[in-house]
């Protein structure tokens, strides 16, 4: 596609204390093949020197526009990004992400200029987030379950219309749609999702593309990953609880019916009640059932691989790693629960939290290589 075929994509890209991450990240965007785009860098009031760093490595550069705002918040930043674009179409990602050469390209094809009904219109691509950082077990472990489920659970969603998370690193929108479901939304830690389910809500399709690959920077400690984690948790509760009336509704189709049912079942009723049945199988254990308890724990676990290597394979990943999943199973998910049960508590008590400061160590590796389309 020439550059005089291709719409103009503006690439929003906000941050907030990045100077680590900032240049190197757009040096990357720098290298996309897509003919025809622009990067709006918003600096959401940082307090370090990322919006200086960025200005003073890109000044002169026709590409890239530096812009700076009052600390509001990352959806606050992507909103004034968006208003300064006047392009049809913008690719929204994190500060810390870096994209195969290919994937704004990629995530442009499923935009048809001329749909042939309102229910053909894409209004959002979402992409596949990858672990750009995998240097220790609470990395690897979020490598696994971006595999195994967050982009797993995209892919089959994607077939009946029923994404529920355009993520943040990488996802690229209508601006008609955006415009149509009022932009990113102020009142949730979740952005992405609660854009997403809005998006839905007004009759737009949300489309998957899994070659179009982000690298992005996972915490790398516990307390920062608890951290990241709880926003994300305490978010979703936040969109689930704003869309409640699509909930089993017809008008809604696969978002009452599959999407928001799925966050309910999987995302906070099935977690809750998770604890127990450990608890129940440590009390089996000691009193004379352990026989057949490790059976039924066994052929659990071995569904549970069965699914992780069929998602390996689909994401073309090595199989070795999963050597990881056996300690994350054990670890990981009382993790979860501890975040799940902290934001039952911040959501009983009417608190809000801001998007906050993860620390960075710039730690992505480098990306070039094209993925297969």
């Amino acid at each position: 596609m020439g550059k005089a075929a291709a719409p103009l994509v503006s690439i929003i890209v906000p941050a907030y204390n990045e100077e680590i991450n900032a240049v190197s990240s757009l040096n990357n965007l720098l290298k996309t093949d897509y003919p025809n785009f622009e990067i709006i860098f918003v600096d959401d009031g940082s307090k370090d020197s990322t919006f200086e760093t960025v200005s003073a490595a890109f000044a002169g550069n026709s590409k890239i526009r530096v812009l700076t705002k009052p600390n509001g918040g990352k959806a606050s930043a992507l909103n004034y990004g968006i208003q300064q674009s006047l392009a049809d179409y913008v690719v929204c990602i994190d500060a810390d992400t870096k994209l195969l050469p290919n994937a704004v390209s990629l995530l442009m094809r499923h935009f048809d200029q001329q749909p042939s009904s309102a229910e053909n219109r894409t209004g959002a691509v979402a992409g596949n987030v990858k672990v750009g950082n995998e240097v220790n077990a609470i990395t690897r472990w979020q490598a696994i379950e971006y595999i195994t489920s967050q982009n797993f659970d995209r892919k089959a969603f994607a077939a009946v219309n029923a994404i529920t998370v355009v993520p943040g690193a990488i996802g690229a929108f209508s601006k008609k749609a955006l415009e149509d479901a009022g932009g990113f939304a102020i009142d949730t830690l979740a952005e992405d999702c609660d854009l997403t389910v809005r998006i839905l809500r007004c009759g737009y399709s949300i489309k998957n593309d899994n070659n179009a690959i982000a690298m992005t920077e996972a915490p790398e400690t516990v307390k920062m990953f608890l951290k990241q984690r709880f926003r994300w948790s305490f978010g979703v509760m936040q969109t689930f609880w704003k869309n409640r009336d699509a909930l089993f509704n017809w008008k809604y189709r696969w978002l009452g019916w599959v999407a928001l049912p799925n966050i309910l079942i999987f995302q906070f009723i099935i977690p809750t009640i998770a604890p127990l049945a450990d608890i129940f199988m440590i009390i089996g254990l000691t009193t004379g059932n352990s026989e057949k308890i490790l059976i039924y724990y066994f052929l659990f676990m071995l569904v549970d691989a069965a699914v992780s290597i069929l998602a390996f394979s689909y994401e073309k990943e090595k199989l070795s790693k999963l050597i990881w999943l056996i300690p994350q199973r054990f670890v990981y998910r009382w993790l979860m629960y501890y975040i799940l049960f902290k934001s039952y508590r911040k959501a009983i008590k009417g608190e809000l939290q801001h998007w906050g400061v993860l620390k960075r160590t710039g730690n992505v590796k480098d990306v070039g290589v094209v993925a297969e389309s």
